[in-house]
């Protein structure tokens, strides 16, 4: 599998280098569509940048957040103010440090919404229609993760959703604590007109070295390798996960 690249030193030079490039998608995406919709990620990597735009934001006024759309690509099926919440985790390290209207902030319905899963991924797949209109949506930017078995946001090997053609956003059953769990699907993931993965730490670079042993024709039984977005994607390592 080819990957387009950029290694860094550690974790804190990936984050850097990943939010300088998240900047420049944002200017243009403003420039040339007037919003800047981006679809955010869970995970200690991901909150490193986020801490690094909210610190950028202090010393220096950049972004036009009335014009910035926040969505989230997978969450965990907790209230919004659970420690395991990746909207509490954004919130926290980003949200509350920004002049962003309530507005342009859309997090996943949680269990205080919805009465189920499937529920709830109904309701986020209609704000996004709402949003985006009836044609599949295409976010300015995606931020994900790279899990040790290969899935991407909660996209886990062998899940069906991985087979859905029609719905933007399903609740899955997860091998992992906490299982249920709501995530876009490749339908969407599939349309990103620009796409980072973070990936950092000595523990990823066996499936690293996996995907980059993969040929690039044939389907994957990797989730992460599935994403294959026309505007390409880019792939974020520190130095441990490259190997």
């Amino acid at each position: 599998m080819k990957m387009d690249a950029r290694v860094f030193s550690d974790a804190d030079a990936l984050s850097r280098g990943a939010l300088d490039a998240l900047l420049g998608i944002m200017d243009d995406s403003i420039r040339q569509r007037s919003r800047f919709a981006i679809a955010l990620s869970g995970g200690h990597t991901p909150e490193k940048l986020y801490r690094l735009w909210a610190d950028s934001e202090k010393k220096k006024a950049r972004a036009p957040w009335d014009k910035v759309h926040l969505f989230w690509s997978d969450e965990r099926y907790v209230p919004k103010d659970d420690p395991l919440s990746n909207y509490r985790m954004t919130r926290e390290a980003l949200i509350a440090h920004i002049a962003i209207p309530a507005a342009n902030v859309h997090p996943a319905p949680g269990p205080d919404a919805a009465r189920t899963p499937e529920a709830a991924a109904e309701a986020y797949e209609a704000d996004l229609r709402k949003f985006f209109g009836s044609a599949l949506p295409a976010f300015d930017l995606q931020l994900l993760g790279l899990g040790p078995e290969g899935h991407t946001a909660s996209l886990f090997p062998g899940s069906p959703a991985l087979e859905e053609k029609k719905r933007w956003v399903m609740a899955v059953e997860a091998p992992a604590k906490p299982p249920r769990r709501l995530t876009f699907t490749p339908a969407v993931l599939n349309q990103g007109r620009n796409t980072f993965f973070l990936v950092a730490g000595a523990d990823k670079g066996e499936i690293v070295a996996a995907l980059k042993a993969e040929p690039d024709s044939g389907e994957s039984r990797y989730p992460a390798a599935r994403i294959r977005p026309p505007g390409g994607v880019l792939w974020f390592f520190d130095k441990a996960a490259a190997g």
